[in-house]
C-alpha cells in the first residue's frame, strides 16, 4: 500500500482522506521511513495537491496533537505568520506592539526552513530564554502577560514538527501545499481567532513568482473560511533582505533597535507597522487606520519595548549575555554610485556558510555569526565605503562580491 500510494501521487492522481491519513501517521509513528516519505514529499512537490487533499491532510496534521483553548481570555486572539525569508525577524517586533495594545499573542513558531534561521532560532540567541514551554505554561504566561512566543509543544501538531525538519532537508519546503497545511494547522491548533500571513515573494524567499504568492494566498484564505477563521495576507518583496541584519543574534538586536525607536525609516520597520496595524485592526475590529495611528504610539512611547522585555523576562533570557562573533571583517565598495543590488538569495548562501543556518537537520547553528548591511538599496556609496561587515566564528569565507552587491 506504501508504494501505491507513492505512486498514485507520482501519477498526479488524488489521494484520498485515508491514505493520507495512513501514510502521515505511518510516519508519525515511525512505521514508515524516512526515505519513503520523502518519496511522497517531492511527489507533492511536484505534482501538487488538490484542496480537498490539502483540507484532510490539514485535519490529519491538528488532529495529531492538542488543540490549544483560550476561551475563557477576554479579547480575539491574533496570530501572525511568514512565510520566511532572509532577514526576517518581523514577529520579535510585532507581537509585543500587539500586545502592548491589550489583544492576546500566543506565537507559536518554527525553526529554520532554507538559509537562515527561524524565529525559534533567533530566540534560543537570548542565553536561558525557554522555547519549550508546555501548553498550562503557555496558558498562564498569556493570562499574565497577554504574550508568548515559543515553540511548538510536543503535544501541538506533531506531524508537523517531523515532517517540517523533513522538509527541511529534501528539498520540499517550497511546496505551496505542505506550506499551507503546516501554517494553517499551526496556527487553528494554537487557538487564533483571526490570523495574518505575510507572504515573502523574490529571490530571497521560497516563492519565486507572483501566481505563487497569490496562489498560496488564496489557499490560506480557503482554509481558514473551511476553519471559520478570518485571514488575511500580505505579500510582501523578499529580491533584498529584510532589514540590515542577517543571522540570529544581529537579528534580535536590530528588533531590539526597532523596538527603542532607534530605527525607524526603512523597509523592515515599514513592514512591522504595516504587519502589526492588520493585527491591532483585526483584533480590534477597526479600521487599519486608526490601528496604525495605535501602533506607532506604542512603538513611540517605548510600550512595545516593555512588553518585548516582559515576554523575554517571563521565558527566562537574559539579553545582557547575547553574543556576535568578535572575529569580523568589512566588505567594501569598489566603485561610486547608487547601491542598486543586495541579492538576497546569495546573501542568505553566505549567512549559511558562515553557519546561522543548517544544511542537515543534526547541524547545529552558531547564534553568533551573520551579516550587517552597512548601506540598503537606493543608497549612495563612495569607493571604499564598507557595505557590510561579516561575523565569522570558523574560517574567513570568501565574499563573491559581484553576485551580491550591484553598483551603478
Amino acid at each position: 500500500m506504501i508504494i501505491d500510494i507513492i505512486n498514485k501521487k507520482r501519477l498526479g492522481e488524488e489521494l484520498s482522506y485515508k491514505e493520507l491519513d495512513f501514510f502521515f501517521n505511518g510516519y508519525l509513528d515511525g512505521k514508515i521511513p524516512d526515505y519513503q516519505m520523502s518519496s511522497l514529499l517531492m511527489a507533492i512537490c511536484i505534482n501538487g495537491m488538490t484542496d480537498e487533499e490539502i483540507f484532510a491532510l490539514t485535519k490529519i496534521f491538528i488532529d495529531s496533537g492538542d488543540v490549544l483553548e483560550f476561551s475563557d481570555i477576554p479579547g480575539i486572539k491574533v496570530d501572525k505568520h511568514s512565510t520566511g525569508g532572509i532577514g526576517d525577524k518581523t514577529t520579535l517586533v510585532i507581537a509585543p506592539i500587539v500586545a502592548s495594545l491589550g489583544i492576546p499573542v500566543v506565537k507559536m513558531s518554527g525553526r529554520g526552513l532554507g538559509y537562515t534561521g527561524g524565529t525559534i532560532d533567533k530566540l534560543e540567541s537570548i542565553p536561558g530564554y525557554r522555547i519549550d514551554l508546555s501548553d498550562d505554561e503557555i496558558v498562564k504566561q498569556v493570562h499574565d502577560i497577554q504574550l508568548v512566543v515559543t515553540g511548538q509543544t510536543a503535544c501541538l501538531v506533531p506531524m508537523d514538527k517531523v515532517i517540517y525538519a523533513l522538509r527541511d532537508v529534501t528539498a520540499t519546503v517550497s511546496s505551496i501545499p505542505l506550506i499551507a497545511s503546516s501554517i494553517m494547522s499551526k496556527k487553528i491548533a494554537a487557538g487564533a481567532d483571526k490570523i495574518i500571513i505575510d507572504i515573502k515573494l523574490g529571490k530571497g524567499a521560497l516563492l519565486q513568482t507572483r501566481e505563487d504568492a497569490e496562489k498560496l494566498s488564496d489557499l490560506m484564505i480557503k482554509i481558514g473560511n473551511f476553519y471559520n477563521r478570518e485571514v488575511r495576507t500580505i505579500i510582501s518583496d523578499m529580491d533584498v533582505p529584510l532589514g540590515k541584519c542577517i543571522g540570529n543574534s544581529l537579528e534580535v538586536l536590530e528588533a531590539i533597535d526597532v523596538l527603542q525607536g532607534k530605527e525607524t525609516s526603512n523597509s523592515f520597520v515599514d513592514l512591522c507597522i504595516d504587519l502589526a496595524s492588520e493585527m491591532v485592526s483585526m483584533g480590534k475590529e477597526i479600521s487599519k487606520e486608526e490601528a496604525c495611528t495605535m501602533v506607532k504610539e506604542a512603538l513611540k512611547d517605548g510600550r512595545a519595548y516593555q512588553k518585548f522585555l516582559e515576554m523575554v523576562q517571563y521565558q527566562k533570557g537574559n539579553l545582557s549575555q547575547i553574543k556576535v562573533s568578535d572575529h569580523t571583517f568589512t566588505v567594501k565598495a569598489k566603485t561610486s554610485g547608487v547601491l542598486k543590488k543586495l541579492d538576497a538569495l546569495e546573501l542568505g548562501k553566505l549567512s549559511l556558510s558562515l553557519g546561522a543556518g543548517k544544511e542537515s537537520i543534526t547541524d547545529k547553528i552558531d547564534y553568533t555569526v551573520g551579516i550587517r548591511l552597512e548601506k540598503l538599496v537606493g543608497e549612495h556609496v563612495k569607493k571604499g565605503e564598507v557595505l557590510a561587515t561579516i561575523y565569522y566564528s570558523k574560517s574567513k569565507p570568501n565574499i563573491e562580491y559581484d553576485k551580491i552587491f550591484g553598483i551603478r
